[in-house]
């Protein structure tokens, strides 16, 4: 049997034990999918792809969140609120995803961070090249429940991104200091309370111009500008960000 044919079985019998999945639905992706791999994103079902809320234009020219009208530029909150980062931009609708964010978050689903990389690079890859980031440095997890998870979402997402487009990932530049309660049922005003001081410089100090700033989710932005107002301090530097998901302007 030929070296070719072996790899043929071998790779058969890897999707037989280990099928690939959808991260949206969690249904077993299509084989001829799958072939087609190289023309596609990595691997989101035609079914999900079609009911998925990709964020498109109008969208506010700050965060990135969807706008409804063509003649607005910003969202209410960034009309609202100063940012420590220039622009940003997100791939789905919050809720659109909500399942699968989950999954990946809590449920030790590391490899969707492959498939979400794979689309961020199709579909945001043009800003991505656009910004030229030295780096890319995902939002840290406490200590505490990086042990309780496993893994930090954000660095494994970084990571793939970073393979997928040729940027060096710095997982360990910002640390976080303060375990902070979930964010998610604060007001704007009580997020960035509740991160002031959560997160500090690591050891390994490396000095970049431009950075993008990696998350899973962006809400008021509070996260980001704490995050931003870390990497700052280490002097002038152009900060963006990029996430999985976004939610509505509040």
């Amino acid at each position: 049997m030929s070296l070719k044919k072996i790899r043929e079985r071998m790779s058969l019998l890897g999707t037989l034990l280990f099928p690939v999945k959808c991260p949206i639905c969690d249904g077993v992706m299509d084989e001829q999918l799958l072939r087609m791999k190289k023309q596609l994103p990595v691997g989101i079902c035609h079914e999900c792809a079609k009911r998925v809320q990709y964020i498109l234009p109008p969208r506010c020219y700050k965060c990135g969140k969807q706008l409804q009208e063509e003649t607005q530029e910003y969202c209410q909150d960034c009309r609202d609120a100063e940012h420590e980062f220039i622009m940003g931009r997100a791939l789905y609708e919050y809720h659109s995803i909500k399942a699968a964010l989950f999954r990946f978050k809590y449920h030790g689903r590391r490899e969707y961070a492959e498939v979400f990389a794979g689309e961020i690079a199709y579909y945001l890859g043009d800003f991505i090249c656009r910004v030229k980031p030295d780096g890319l440095v995902p939002v840290p997890i406490h200590n505490r429940r990086k042990r309780q998870r496993g893994y930090n979402q954000a660095a494994e997402l970084a990571r793939a991104l970073g393979k997928e487009m040729g940027i060096p990932v710095y997982e360990n530049l910002i640390l976080r200091k303060i375990n902070t309660r979930p964010l998610k049922n604060m007001s704007p005003a009580q997020r960035q309370n509740s991160l002031k001081k959560a997160f500090i410089l690591g050891e390994n100090v490396v000095k970049l111009s431009t950075v993008i700033i990696i998350d899973d989710i962006y809400t008021t932005g509070a996260t980001i500008d704490a995050v931003a107002k870390v990497l700052l301090a280490l002097g002038p530097m152009k900060i963006y960000f990029v996430t999985l998901a976004i939610g509505e302007s509040i």
